[in-house]
């Protein structure tokens, strides 16, 4: 693709002394310190990018904050892509690097709106830690947009930018990645051929090629405005030829657009290809219930009501067995519970005990129950997925992998509880899982993840080679915010990608039964009780993304990496040569 490179038009930077007179180094009844007159500088030119391309930079995080759950604009994602690029060429990478960060402030901040729940500072806080990681995605779209073909290197560094995101520090954080926002789009069925990475990859390529056709035509534009200032010396001034044909004046007028349909036809063969992609749903059929017992009430203080919540799940789960004695619903092969369905220790509570075993006795089939339960020494906490048979009681169980930092475990303890009074309400940390969540659950074996492990490829795939899939979640505290169906769309890519049924079990919602093509066969309403019945396919077959792993995801990221590189010496060539 031919390259225009665009001039950077940010303000020069200032060389006077800040004095308030017209004549350098005299003050006059105006001086102001140099600071305040940079300061006053900067703010009203926009600082060093300008007031224009800032502005662009905030519409197009906010854009790309639209195509996310609740709103689903989805063609917004790459269309605030586009404009981010567009802002961003033509940049010095210090200044587009700043300019990434504001684009990012601008999405992270209302995506992440849900945070608020526990508090504004958290929030905020996130947001612009997030928003940190667009500084280099800033300073290396500027760098690579000066390449032959630069929508394809700008995607890349998308990747490279939610792989970092994703797994420091703590582990990460890859909430809100492009690909969430394709979960029921032409690109969702491409996660089963590379998984989320390439669904981000083409998203954010769609949006560099947009970008590319927006400059091809305007450089188109202006090439025909700079003709009409001319005479038409190969036409007569009338376009046609001696015998009526066309003359090379008039196909030189069409040249300048053929990069804008070469861009156009482009997006259409990854849109198109998309519908092409096989989502196969064959599987050997099985019965299966989730239970939403809900929650007493909303808010972070749900937790002091423990024996309430058991209690909602327990007299759900004999509501189904009594709905399957009356013949009003199948009877099930297996029932899934949310995460927190018990805070009561079932192991250490007789009562809790009692309940749940009455409840699973009752229904007669296993069921997946999610429980805190303490560690052997008593120390820490155990967020758990218990397989509780009806002959034989709890067997088989999984510890969730990814405690969430300031949650669930408390990272630099010592000093930030003398800091923040709030993280007294994590007295104990959760104590990390070591193995996968792969159990038999009645007639099928299950891949169980729990909550914020569903944003996580690595989590997700270790356990897509169970027959269904299992998305434990409290989102209480969550409630009525973007982030529930938010998890859900993440919940549906996951579907795609692994070929797997996907059970979302919620303690208030949102609980869905997602196909293995991604559709919503039920999708529960928030803070009310809820039972789901279905018959779903159990599979075994393993998609192309299973077999490749990790793998599209880092030879993407080292793509951008390596067109880094190459900017970095095409430029420095270039200062040579001067």
């Amino acid at each position: 693709m031919a390259q225009e490179t665009l001039p950077d038009r940010s303000p020069a930077r200032s060389t006077g002394t800040g004095t308030g007179t017209g004549t350098a180094g005299e003050p006059g009844a105006g001086t102001r310190p140099g600071w305040a007159s940079r300061l006053s500088d900067g703010l009203r030119r926009g600082g060093r990018a300008g007031w224009p391309r800032t502005l662009l930079a905030v519409a197009a995080g906010l854009i790309m904050w639209l195509a996310f759950p609740p709103a689903d604009l989805t063609p917004l994602a790459p269309a605030g892509v586009a404009l981010l690029t567009l802002a961003l060429r033509g940049l010095t990478a210090r200044t587009a690097a700043w300019l990434g960060f504001v684009g990012g402030a601008a999405f992270f901040v209302p995506v992440l709106e849900g945070i608020g729940q526990i508090g504004p500072d958290a929030w905020i806080v996130l947001a612009l830690v997030q928003a940190l990681y667009f500084l280099p995605l800033g300073a290396g779209i500027a760098m690579v947009a000066r390449l032959p073909g630069w929508p394809v290197w700008t995607a890349a560094l998308w990747i490279g930018e939610e792989l970092i995101r994703g797994h420091v520090p703590f582990g990460g954080f890859p909430w809100a990645r492009l690909a969430f926002s394709q979960t029921a789009t032409p690109l969702t069925p491409y996660a089963s051929l590379g998984g989320a990475p390439l669904v981000t990859f083409l998203t954010a390529l769609i949006g560099g090629l947009l970008a590319y056709a927006a400059v091809a035509a305007h450089r188109a534009y202006r090439a025909r405005a700079a003709r009409t200032a001319l005479p038409d010396e190969d036409s007569g001034g009338d376009g046609t030829g001696g015998g009526g044909e066309q003359a090379p004046g008039t196909r030189a007028r069409w040249r300048p657009l053929v990069p804008v349909a070469a861009a156009l036809a482009a997006i259409a063969a990854v849109v198109g290809g998309g519908t092409l992609i096989p989502t196969p749903t064959a599987g050997r059929p099985v019965t299966v219930a989730v239970v939403q017992g809900n929650v007493p009430r909303l808010g972070l203080d749900f937790l002091g009501q423990r024996k309430a919540v058991l209690n909602n799940h327990v007299e759900a789960t004999h509501e189904l067995a009594a709905r399957v004695r009356a013949g009003k619903v199948p009877k099930p092969e297996l029932v899934v519970w949310p995460e927190n369905a018990s805070d009561l220790d079932p192991y250490t509570e007789p009562e809790a005990y009692t309940a749940i075993d009455a409840a699973v006795k009752d229904v007669g089939v296993p069921v997946l129950v999610g429980a805190l339960t303490d560690t052997p020494d008593g120390e820490k906490v155990e967020n758990r997925g218990i397989v509780w048979d009806p002959k034989t009681g709890p067997g088989d169980y999984y510890v969730k992998r990814h405690p969430v930092p300031f949650g669930e475990y408390l990272p630099f303890r010592d000093v930030l509880t003398k800091l923040i009074t709030r993280f007294e309400r994590i007295p104990r940390d959760f104590a990390k899982g070591t193995r996968s969540g792969v159990m038999r659950l009645g007639p099928v074996t299950i891949g169980d993840v729990i909550c914020f492990e569903v944003a996580y490829d690595k989590e997700v795939r270790d356990v897509a080679r169970g027959n269904l899939l299992v998305v434990q979640t409290n989102n209480a505290t969550y409630g009525r915010t973007s982030l529930p169906p938010q998890q859900i769309a993440m919940s549906r890519l996951r579907a795609v990608e692994h070929g797997r049924t996907i059970l979302v079990a919620a303690t208030s919602g949102i609980s869905a039964i997602v196909a293995p093509d991604g559709r919503m066969i039920d999708r529960s309403r928030e803070f009310v009780p809820d039972i789901q019945v279905e018959t779903v396919p159990a599979r075994t077959a393993t998609t192309l993304s299973d077999r490749l792993g990790a793998a599209p995801e880092w030879m993407l990221a080292a793509l951008g990496l390596g067109a880094i590189f190459a900017a970095a010496w095409t430029a420095a060539r270039e200062n040579e040569g001067n």
